[in-house]
């Protein structure tokens, strides 16, 4: 069984900063991408950032320059470091990883949410 935990998500002002941490576990063999997602009421999930196991990233393009995603390999751990945050920030954050258990395929697996809310 394998397991997303995520945390760090709150309430925050415009302008403020937050982290969000994700620690997968369970039995996993390899451990792929990494990634944050997000999804606002009324709007499709979107992808936020991701980081492959060799630590390339991606990020939308609404958030370049202010979101750093990194990952820890030895802990099975991604990060979500999001400053200068906005109201249009405001959104439940996703964490996802793509790895692969032993004697099985590559599995997508999600962590359950964490909000996070921008507001003054």
């Amino acid at each position: 069984q394998v397991q997303l935990v995520e945390s760090g998500g709150g309430l925050v002002q415009p302008g403020g900063s937050l982290r969000l941490s994700c620690a997968v576990s369970g039995s996993i063999f390899t451990m792929y991408s990494m990634g944050w997602y997000r999804q606002a009421p009324g709007k499709q999930r979107e992808l936020v950032a991701a980081i492959t196991s060799g630590g390339s990233t991606n990020y939308a393009d609404s958030v370049k320059g202010r979101f750093t995603i990194s990952r820890d390999n030895a802990k099975n751990t991604v990060y979500l470091q999001m400053n200068n945050l906005k109201p249009e920030d405001t959104a439940v954050y996703y964490c996802n990883a793509a790895l692969r258990r032993v004697g099985v395929g590559i599995e997508m697996y999600w962590g359950q949410g964490t909000q996070v809310t921008v507001s003054s």
